[in-house]
């Protein structure tokens, strides 16, 4: 069977080939029959792909350690639900997973547009092609999952067992399918520019996968943030990883694109900012695979050293070379279809918007990129760590949350005051008892009372408009209140669902503020020895330690220390904290010891527990407690984003017309509001 897989891959290559020409020949030509070849050939290099997984997939389940990706992320004692992670747990393995579900969103691309965009989709289809055959070829000439050992080892390594964790099982495939299904919208966009249909026609075809695409980027970064605070023990979920960023970036760069896109559909303004933040997108996801499998920066997700992060490089340039002199070509034809009329209003809202979106996304890849850039000049690794991305991204942060409740509700071309004032009064004098509140009760963090004022101040406009577009349904039809928000919300989903994904992000910037008062203690305890912590909301959690225990489970050896747990005196119950030693089937260890932390988690805060270990093989424990308020609203938070991110995206509803593309609404529910 890997003989099988690795004839397809080779038969893959050939066929991404021949389908890449014939499909920029057939754009070129206007020619049916190649055009139709080219589809042939993406749907029969994804079935090569499938058929190249399956023997993947098969060789993990049937531990065949005579190839070696199999022996290096499998054991014989896996459990078979971590197998399917060990597909993408180590470089070989990933490459392929990328290739496969690629060549599926491209087929589906194609599939569900061949009728449609007939001097669009050969490009298309080519653009999509040249991606895929990239990702084969690497595969083919410098890793191959289907290498083979020279000998055959009794068991394998195993799997790290920081994935052997449910939220790894759905993490990484979540942020790889949010990384490659940009690869769809970007072939559209240089399709466009080849082809010269500049119109609204791309826009129209792409608008769901890019909300596709940033859905995904949503909910793998969120996870992965879970992932990041459950499993690592350093109580917390984000510290700028260079992966962390790399997932970050293109998440930055498709928001911005789904605001000006807007832009663009109403007003005929922002065409060059839409077709460069969709090249952009895609070259920092290529990006992030170049750091995940470079080697060249240090990160806690990186692969080892390996050369073949210079493919990945040699790649990104060219996309970026090509994609830029297309658009320096086609610059001419992307002109306004009108000009900004007013800094007061939601075209120039929108901007600001786009401008901060774009700065926080080259601070944070300068932030990234420093290391290296520092070890070329000066022969070290310098390092800006979280104190430098903090102190650009946190007043930027707050100004977009700002800008998140003003923009949706600002009239178009001109506000007037009379609209500011309808708009704006009661969420405004809403933020500012909120900060005078805030301000009484001593809270002297300046960042966390803006992070909470502003939050109020959004939820106030989305709150408002929910409430008014209610009211009005109710009055114009006769509907009761739970029927009108309904229909309000089924009729306008791409209007309230993005208002549903500001409620998201006011939740997540008010989890990142009770950052501000996160308190860690560390204690060494015998049996019976108590420590007391104090939370921020002034109750106190004493902890008292019961002693270690150690056993085996499944195929670990664990060492678990157990602490009783009172909040004011009244008993909360036990909190585990566990030492890990992984070990294969032969019973020898595989990788260092890990931490399974222990959280109590409500509303209000996380008490976080981390068993750092025994002193000299005594019941004497070391502890390192932490009390993290409002972490529930981050978790809560990505899913409100989620679900607004779904509402937007539903097919039927509240799309705009022809007609409204050209014409500007007035702010509000009155324009919205629809029989």
């Amino acid at each position: 069977m890997t003989d099988i897989g690795n004839i397809a891959l080779w038969i893959a290559l050939l066929i991404g080939l021949w389908g890449s020409a014939v499909a920029f020949a057939a754009g070129s030509s206007r020619r049916a029959d190649l055009a139709l070849s080219a589809e042939r050939s993406m749907f029969v290099l994804w079935g090569l792909l499938a058929l190249a997984s399956a023997a993947l997939m098969k060789a993990l389940l049937a531990h065949d350690f005579s190839i070696e990706y199999v022996a290096a992320y499998t054991s014989r004692n896996l459990p078979v639900f971590y197998t399917w992670s060990a597909f993408y747990a180590g470089q070989k393995g990933s490459l392929l997973f990328w290739a496969i579900v690629l060549a599926t969103f491209s087929a589906a691309a194609v599939l569900m547009n061949r009728g449609r965009y007939r001097e669009l989709m050969p490009y298309v289809t080519g653009v999509l092609l040249v991606t895929i055959t990239f990702f084969v070829a690497v595969m083919v000439f410098a890793s191959n999952p289907f290498e083979k050992l020279g000998f055959i080892p009794q068991d394998g390594r195993g799997l790290n067992p920081q994935l052997q964790n449910p939220g790894m099982v759905i993490h990484p495939p979540l942020l790889y399918f949010g990384y490659i299904s940009i690869a769809v919208p970007f072939a559209f966009a240089v399709a466009a520019l080849i082809s010269g249909k500049l119109d609204t026609g791309w826009l129209q075809a792409i608008r769901r996968w890019t909300i596709l695409s940033w859905l995904f980027l949503s909910v793998g970064v969120v996870l992965g943030m879970w992932w990041a605070y459950v499993e690592l023990g350093w109580g917390g979920y984000w510290a700028w990883d260079p992966v962390e960023n790399a997932s970050l970036m293109p998440w930055l760069t498709m928001t911005a694109f789904l605001h000006s896109v807007m832009i663009q559909e109403k007003r005929g303004m922002l065409k060059k900012w839409n077709v460069g933040l969709i090249i952009g997108s895609f070259l920092l996801s290529i990006f992030g695979t170049f750091i995940t499998r470079s080697g060249v920066i240090s990160s806690v997700h990186s692969f080892a050293q390996s050369s073949i992060g210079y493919f990945f490089l040699i790649f990104l340039g060219a996309a970026a070379g090509v994609s830029f002199a297309l658009l320096a070509y086609r610059w001419p034809r992307l002109e306004a279809e009108a000009k900004l009329e007013s800094m007061v209003s939601r075209e120039a809202t929108f901007l600001f918007n786009n401008l901060i979106f774009i700065v926080i996304a080259f601070s944070v890849l300068w932030g990234t990129l420093f290391p290296i850039l520092s070890e070329w000049i000066k022969g070290t690794k310098g390092t800006g760590g979280p104190p430098f991305f903090n102190q650009g991204t946190v007043p930027r942060g707050l100004l977009l949350l700002g800008l998140t409740g003003i923009g949706p509700l600002i009239a178009w071309r001109q506000a007037t005051t009379a609209n500011l004032k309808r708009q704006f009064l009661w969420p405004t004098t809403l933020m500012v008892l909120t900060a005078a509140f805030l301000l009484a009760l001593r809270m002297s963090d300046g960042w966390a009372i803006g992070a909470f004022a502003l939050g109020v101040f959004v939820t106030g406009t989305v709150v408002q408009e929910f409430v008014r577009g209610t009211l009005a349904r109710h009055r114009l039809h006769g509907e009761s209140y739970p029927l009108a928000l309904v229909r309000l919300v089924g009729r306008n989903r791409r209007r309230y669902g993005g208002y549903v994904v500001h409620l998201g992000m006011v939740m997540l910037f008010a989890g990142f503020a009770g950052l501000a008062f996160k308190s860690d203690t560390e204690a060494t305890l015998k049996p019976g020895q108590a420590v007391e912590v104090k939370s921020p909301y002034g109750h106190t959690y004493r902890l008292v330690h019961q002693g270690v225990s150690q056993y085996e489970q499944l195929n670990r050896f664990v060492s678990a220390a157990s602490m009783d747990v009172y909040r004011d005196g009244t008993y909360l119950g036990v909190m585990k904290s566990e030492k890990r030693q992984h070990l294969n089937s032969l019973g020898r260890p595989t990788f260092e010891p890990s931490t399974e932390v222990a959280i109590r988690s409500d509303i209000r805060e996380d008490l976080y527990l981390v068993y750092a270990g025994s002193v000299q093989g005594t019941e004497e424990a070391v502890y390192r407690v932490t009390i993290n308020p409002l972490v529930w609203w981050v978790w809560y938070g990505g899913m409100v984003l989620v679900v607004g991110g779904i509402i937007t995206m539903w097919p039927g509803g509240g799309g705009p017309t022809a007609a409204s593309r050209r014409r500007a609404e007035p702010a509000g529910y009155v324009a919205q509001v629809t029989a």
